[in-house]
């Protein structure tokens, strides 16, 4: 038997999960796991059950909560691992072995790992100890502020142990793997000082210079506008670091006491929707080389910044792939390519066939649209990484954040750091985005130049970013169709869909390992159902897995047969499905949501407008239009005129909004107008 508090509280004998109930019997459960073997008063139970006054009634509600408790870990056969749940007075107590509770496994794997002393043996400890997370801690106990607390106690030990491995992978060289370790931890946490100062090491380390200085000068701001108060010591320490070693021309920073740190980022990790670790203004990650500097090669240590005084435009000799640094490189801003990628051959080849078919005199506009999660992103990267020798001036990239926590990227943030990456010094770079976007095209207007422009909300935003030069070819990723673009810019369409059974499995064999997925094809048939064929989720369903060596698929996919913790189960750390769901559904109307949320209770997802405006009460004209709307961010699909469908994982998204808020959903923040351009 074993008791998880890592992610969703859940109990597991043999193969089985047993049956919990509701989240006040869960939280009964978690607060008797956090204080295993120790008597816990009664009084302390109702306190952190009931965030208000709790009801007369309280100390009888509890009381049959641990009774069933009592009878569900009987019949689980707890008395056989030592396991009793007994009453001493008003207080009740946890009797059992704590290495069956994970976070006690957890505990003890960080404390025997040495980072420092013993980084070989540190790293496959830490590993372990972090695989038992398979989610926010806590999840599925009550909101109240004791479970809060002890959810954010638990945070912070992973947190902890993410930095240590961060360390151990450096202390071993490994700075590729403490980047790609400590990033989401790292964009998630932004005023967490030590963990951004071992990023900036190690994206310093792996040569990206510009990213980690971009890194100190963010969180800096941050700092100061949220909190008011300026870097600490860690950070200013691994700051000084890189511009010592910058200045000394080593290339390497060590940090202080001549230990060496591991710090983090990958460039990012295209494979869906955006993950929160693109929240927030991403740096000018993803460049693979230092600072901008001008003609002269000079840089500013203290802002790492271009020295004024170059003219910022390209010279005969300064061509791609010259390495230089000096004005006139080619950027290189790509994210990292997509691990695992598999299959698009027919999107990959109808890109191809849209952005590199010269002779128009135009520049080339391809539109990578389609649902939440279908991998949108990993496409059009996995795309500008094989063809990035057909754009030899560079390639540009941008997060546009269109369905992010924070803010829209605004044109004239992205132009600007599209400038001072083509060489432009930074007092010369104007500051209204139509100023921007002119020097911009002009700067392009002769490059063979790549631009991609990530998670677009609407036409208008990304209009100002297109290059002029008919060398140039653009591509744009959306969740919305992007008609605007199409009608006024000739961009070209691309569609994702869902993957079927053989490419989804064939993307968890890659996952996984082909032989887990061969143990049992049936399986995995079914877990693409489950996951609505969605790369995003099927991910999210290997990471389970992953965390999990000794389950069958088998054993997942009888877990996600529950419609109640479907999505949760599809989450991994800082993405999910239900993540990426909530940031389109966050930017519709008040009128969409509300449709959207009657749509999702289709007893089988099939429906048409007659239907549809039956169940949200509309009157046929509005359903319509809001249809069209919806349809457009394809959160339902239009297999034929007046045939909608919704699928599974969105009506379950769509049935919990509902349900939190009490009727209909909870509204979105568009406007609603009619023709918009609201992207997901």
């Amino acid at each position: 038997m074993e008791f998880s508090l890592l992610g969703p509280i859940a109990v597991t004998t043999g193969s089985a999960e047993l049956s919990l109930g509701p989240a006040k019997r869960r939280s009964v459960l978690a607060l008797l796991l956090l204080q295993p073997n120790t008597t816990v008063p009664l009084e302390q139970l109702i306190d952190s059950l009931w965030e208000d006054e709790p009801p007369e009634h309280a100390r009888t509600v509890v009381q049959g909560h641990v009774s069933r408790l009592r009878a569900t870990l009987a019949e689980g056969g707890a008395e056989a691992y030592g396991i009793e749940l007994t009453t001493h007075g008003s207080a009740y107590l946890l009797r059992l072995p704590e290495e069956l509770i994970d976070a006690h496994r957890f505990g003890e794997l960080v404390a025997l790992a040495r980072p420092e002393a013993a980084p070989g043996d540190a790293v496959p400890l830490l590993r372990e100890a972090l695989g038992l997370w398979h989610g926010p801690a806590l999840t599925g106990t009550v909101t109240s502020p004791p479970f809060a607390a002890a959810a954010h106690a638990l945070e912070e030990r992973r947190l902890t142990a993410v930095e240590a491995l961060g360390r151990a992978h450096g202390a071993l060289g490994e700075h590729e793997q403490a980047a790609a370790i400590l990033y989401s931890a790292a964009v998630n946490n932004p005023l967490r000082e030590g963990l951004i100062a071992g990023l900036m090491r190690a994206l310093f380390r792996t040569g990206r210079q510009s990213d980690a200085l971009e890194w100190f000068h963010r969180t800096r701001r941050l700092l100061n506008e949220e909190l008011g108060v300026d870097p600490g010591e860690r950070l200013r320490g691994a700051y000084e670091e890189i511009l010592r070693a910058e200045a000394a021309g080593g290339g390497r920073a060590e940090p202080a006491g001549g230990a060496r740190a591991a710090g983090a980022a990958s460039a990012g990790a295209p494979g869906g929707s955006r993950s929160a670790a693109d929240r927030g203004p991403r740096p000018v990650a993803g460049a693979e080389r230092g600072p901008v500097p001008d003609a002269t090669g000079a840089v500013d240590a203290r802002s790492g910044e271009a020295v004024p005084g170059g003219d910022g435009a390209r010279t005969d000799g300064a061509r791609a792939g010259s390495g230089s640094g000096r004005a006139g490189a080619a950027p290189r801003l790509l994210p990292r390519a997509p691990a695992r990628f598999l299959g698009r051959e027919q999107e990959l080849a109808a890109l191809t066939a849209v952005l590199t078919d010269g002779g128009t005199g135009e520049s080339p506009l391809a539109v990578v649209a389609g649902p939440a999660g279908v991998g949108k992103t990993a496409c059009a990267v996995q795309w500008a990484h094989l063809r990035a020798g057909s754009f030899p001036d560079g390639q540009l990239f941008a997060d546009l954040r269109g369905f992010g926590e924070g803010d829209e990227a605004p044109p004239a943030e992205i132009l600007r750091d599209f400038l001072l990456a083509l060489g432009t010094p930074p007092e010369r770079v104007p500051g209204s985005a139509q100023a921007a976007s002119a020097l911009f095209r002009s700067l392009v207007a002769e490059r063979r130049l790549l631009v991609v422009l990530d998670n677009a909300r609407s036409s208008a935003q990304v209009r100002p970013l297109l290059p002029g030069g008919p060398h140039c070819a653009t591509v744009v990723t959306s969740r919305s169709r992007l008609d605007g673009l199409v009608a006024t810019d000739c961009a070209r369409p691309v569609g994702l869909q869902t993957l079927g059974h053989e490419e989804g499995a064939a993307l968890l064999g890659a996952m996984l390992g082909p032989e887990r997925v061969a143990e049992d094809p049936a399986a995995a048939r079914e877990l693409v159902d489950l996951c609505d064929g969605l790369p995003l989720a099927l991910r999210a369903a290997a990471a389970q897995l992953t965390a999990r060596p000794r389950w069958r698929l088998a054993r997942l996919a009888a877990a996600l047969r529950d419609e109640r913790r479907r999505l949760a189960l599809l989450s991994a750390e800082d993405t999910g499905i239900a993540a990426a769901l909530r940031m389109s559904v966050a930017r519709l109307s008040a009128d969409d949501a509300r449709l959207l949320s009657a749509l999702a209770t289709s007893a089988d997802g099939h429906l048409n407008a007659s239907l549809a405006a039956a169940l949200a009460g509309y009157d046929p004209e509005r359903t319509q239009d809001g249809l069209d709307r919806l349809a457009e961010m394809h959160l339902v699909d239009e297999e034929a005129t007046d045939v909608y469908t919704i699928s599974t994982l969105t009506q379950l998204f769509a049935r919990d909004e509902r349900g939190e808020s009490g009727e209909g959903g909870k509204h979105g923040t568009g406007d609603g107008s009619k023709g918009s351009d609201g992207r997901g």
